[in-house]
């Protein structure tokens, strides 16, 4: 005999065994039990969750021999014809090989006939979204008045693309994607009716997987059992999956967290030989990160994943809120961009340096690290000693003076004149976030980080190129590049300096002696996230 898969060797045949969906299960038996049937029902929701299982389930219950009911035998010839896919009176159409309005009118044509061989005609329509206006418009009159021996049972993934008409002529059931625990809860079940040898952590990996859905599932424990030679184990799943080993997450947070940038790249190598997917890695430490913040805010929450409770603990005690919400944003932005690189590794090895790079301000914006507060490995927003040297050495009077003639503007300059321009909303962000990168008799070219593209528009471009006309005293072009600045733009510098303020403030208050004294009696700590200059 042919090998059955387990997609079609498990699916449901009753309520009893239908894993997930247990509020559109219980109206349909009230309905069933009740004689309360309607005549057109819409199953919606996400691939293998359902949506036709039910719809079978529910032709079984309509046309079993032994009556109309919740719990079909299972055994009369209508049920079994039914669950082999041979009851003459089911009749399962493909919306998206049959959207045709030719092929839904002579659909239409056969509804009047009576059933030959079961109580009701049955009418399973699957993907029905695909159908054409003109398709819909056919079955729309059918399915406002059916006859009394027809039932509709529609079948979709995408109902925003039905009629609002189609809509309201039916029930409509949505589906849930089903939790990855009564996934796993389900294959084990399967497993041990099968006699397979399984670990699992296995189990929960194709769980996972799955996304939700049951079929993707059982289609994917087929593959797994294949690929173990008839076991399901741990090793062997993960390879097959090229999923993440989630304790390499926790390494990652562990060497983020300790500002460890060789540390860091050593796990992103070792992920790499490990050779899983880099978008998975980068889901797996922002669903980490989620529950680390949820820890947080809540620290008597159960943890979803008992197997990273104490990781997550750990971590939630180490690092800041404003820590783990930063990074979260980061890793959210990397898996989004991972797309756009030319190489995975390289998205994932920038993501984690932006996470060490950055660190949240008090009024919640990001600044750079200073990487000679112990921060070793970790590079701060470019900005040459030189240049550094030149800000802080020549008096505001000085460079203001040299920003008068165009030709003789710099970068170095820059930050001095956006300040002085008196500048407002989107026209000065977009100013703070530039840089000048060349500058003629009339003409200014300045760098746009590509980060803030949002602020480049032609209100705020105009603002700014007539502001600087006004301050330089005569018409000018304003070219706007976007482009990673090559050096520190003005919000960056500001951010550089509210740090070193905040820095400077909380070395004064902990070398205070009287704060010293309080700590020491009440056994306390300052806290330096509630630490704030007076300027």
């Amino acid at each position: 005999m042919s090998y059955q898969v387990l997609a079609r060797k498990w699916r449901p045949r009753n309520f009893e065994q239908l894993v997930g969906q247990a509020h559109v299960a219980r109206a349909l038996v009230n309905a069933l039990d009740a004689d309360r049937l309607h005549h057109a029902f819409l199953f919606t929701g996400t691939r293998g969750v359902g949506k036709t299982t039910l719809a079978r389930i529910l032709a079984k219950c309509i046309n079993c021999d032994s009556g109309v009911s919740s719990k079909p035998c299972g055994e009369c010839s209508a049920c079994v014809e039914i669950d082999t896919g041979r009851f003459v009176d089911l009749l399962e159409v493909d919306a998206a090989s049959r959207s045709k309005v030719d092929e839904t009118r002579d659909l239409m044509d056969n509804v009047q006939f009576t059933p030959a061989r079961g109580r009701y005609k049955v009418y399973l329509i699957d993907e029905v979204h695909m159908f054409s206006e003109k398709s819909f418009n056919a079955l729309l009159k059918t399915l406002e008045e059916p006859p009394p021996h027809v039932k509709f049972l529609l079948a979709t993934t995408d109902p925003q693309k039905l009629p609002i008409t189609v809509l309201s002529r039916c029930l409509k059931f949505n589906l849930k994607r089903l939790p990855a625990g009564d996934i796993a809860a389900h294959l084990e079940r399967i497993l041990a009716e099968e006699a397979i040898e399984f670990e699992a952590s296995a189990v929960k990996l194709v769980a996972r997987a799955a996304d939700g859905s049951m079929r993707d599932a059982l289609s994917l424990l087929d593959q797994a059992i294949a690929y173990g030679a008839g076991t399901v184990m741990e090793e062997e799943t993960r390879a097959m999956l090229g999923a993440v080993d989630r304790s390499r997450v926790i390494e990652l947070l562990d060497a983020i967290a300790a500002h460890d940038a060789a540390g860091a790249l050593e796990v992103v190598a070792a992920v790499a030989s490990d050779a899983a997917d880099y978008a998975d890695v980068l889901g797996e430490l922002v669903i980490t990160l989620h529950r680390i913040a949820v820890r947080q805010v809540l620290p008597g929450a159960a943890d979803p994943d008992p197997d990273l409770a104490e990781a997550c603990a750990r971590l939630a005690e180490q690092l800041s809120p404003e820590d783990v919400q930063l990074y979260y944003e980061i890793g959210l932005r990397g898996r989004r961009d991972l797309v756009l690189v030319p190489d995975p590794r390289l998205g994932l090895e920038m993501t984690v340096l932006r996470m060490l790079a950055f660190t949240p301000d008090v009024d919640g914006a990001t600044s750079p690290v200073d990487t000679r507060a112990g921060h070793a490995g970790v590079t701060a927003a470019p900005a040459g000693p030189a240049a550094a040297s030149d800000r802080s050495a020549a008096p505001t009077a000085e460079r203001a003076e040299a920003c008068i003639d165009p030709a003789s503007m710099t970068p170095r300059s820059w930050r001095d004149m956006v300040e002085g321009l008196g500048l407002s909303g989107l026209a000065s962000e977009l100013a703070s976030n530039s840089i000048l990168v060349e500058s003629d008799a009339r003409r200014l070219k300045i760098e746009l980080d590509p980060a803030h593209a949002a602020l480049n528009t032609p209100g705020a471009r105009e603002a700014l190129r007539s502001a600087l006309a006004s301050r330089l005293g005569g018409p000018i072009e304003l070219d706007i590049v976007l482009d990673s600045p090559s050096h520190e733009t003005p919000a960056a510098g500001r951010a550089r300096d509210r740090t070193g303020r905040r820095q400077a403030a909380i070395r004064a208050i902990e070398a205070d002696p009287r704060v010293q004294t309080l700590c020491e009696t009440f056994g306390t700590r300052v806290d330096p996230a509630f630490v704030r200059p007076v300027d």
